[in-house]
């Protein structure tokens, strides 16, 4: 994706990737190691998040998805292009912005065992960001911690257990409870209900979406469950070997998917009811390397609609409905 949008609504932009990469290298020998080749594992993504809105990222596992979370949330460094916070490249700005950058942007993972400390308490789980960036005093502190585990549907007895002692779902409601902790603007949810009993995704999804119209607080939300995407989300983007093929609004790319790709993950989805056909599309061959890929089009291997320019020409992001931007030669 090579454009920046511009949403439909009026909602401001909190968070803006423009044309984003991010390269491992590949290095062949122990002492004297020299880089052999490049993995392109974000390849030139450019997206925004509006203030109040969940912008949904899918695709298949090692399409660059969880990496450019940890770009956006500062755990790697981009390779190219810039992440904009309110309209400032966090990566060429002052100590004192990228400090309020962290505690503006926070994350829920995707299993909430490895993220929580085993040896602390909920109560000091929840409250060690507030310690850490702000000055307040232990009772306000405590009747942050008891709002906070109260909005996400746990009761203030649950502050003296250790995480051990919460079942999966209430796990995750404490790691949601903690990213709250600072007033994030932005959380990056990574597979937040992927772990889950089936029982109580829909229980986790209804709190998030309630806890965002409370807090007013943006979703990036990384899945690959596309009827979570399709409740979650106001906007989809579909990632594929490292870059962003089609992004629209979540009813418009449902409804009318134009990228190959995006038609044949719709298509491997199950139904939302068991009466609607669904047109079959099944994809040949394999995923490409990330460290060799193909020219022109990277999809144009799998593409049943392939035309001879797809393997010569490099795709660009176009608009080919309003409100509706795809990478193929098609449109």
């Amino acid at each position: 994706m090579t454009t920046t949008p511009e949403a439909a609504g009026n909602a401001p932009v909190i968070l803006e990737a423009r044309g984003l990469k991010k390269h491992f290298p590949v290095t062949k020998g122990l002492l004297f190691s020299k880089i052999t080749g490049w993995i392109k594992a974000v390849d030139g993504v450019s997206f925004e998040v509006r203030v109040g809105e969940t912008l949904g990222l899918v695709g298949e596992s090692g399409c660059g998805k969880s990496t450019t979370a940890k770009m956006l949330l500062m755990l790697e460094e981009p390779t190219d292009g810039s992440i904009l916070f309110q309209g400032e490249d966090i990566h060429h700005t002052t100590q004192e912005k990228v400090k309020e950058y962290r505690s503006s942007v926070q994350a829920v993972f995707q299993d909430p065992w490895s993220s929580l400390n085993p040896r602390m308490r909920v109560r000091d789980l929840i409250a060690e960001p507030m310690v850490i960036n702000w000055d307040m005093g232990r009772r306000e502190l405590m009747e942050r911690v008891i709002k906070l585990l109260n909005d996400v549907g746990l009761n203030e007895f649950h502050s003296n257990l250790f995480p051990h002692e919460f079942s999966g779902g209430q796990r995750q409601r404490l790691a949601i409870a903690r990213a709250l902790a600072l007033n994030p603007k932005v959380i990056v949810l990574d597979e937040p209900v992927s772990a889950l009993d089936v029982s109580i995704r829909a229980q986790i999804m209804n709190l998030l979406k309630d806890l965002q119209a409370e807090y007013n607080v943006s979703y990036l939300l990384i899945a690959h469950d596309l009827a979570t995407v399709r409740y979650m989300c106001t906007w989809v983007a579909v990632m594929y070997l490292g870059q962003i093929v089609e992004l629209a609004p979540v009813k418009e790319l449902f409804d009318n998917p134009l990228h190959p790709y995006t038609k044949a993950l719709m298509s491997a989805a199950l139904p939302s009811h068991p009466d609607i056909v669904q047109d079959e599309m099944i994809l040949m061959g394999e995923v490409p390397s990330p460290l060799n890929p193909p020219s022109g089009c990277y999809f144009h291997p799998r593409c049943p609609f392939v035309m001879d320019r797809c393997s010569v020409d490099v795709t660009e992001s176009k608009e080919a409905s309003p409100n509706h931007w795809v990478s193929c030669h098609l449109y």
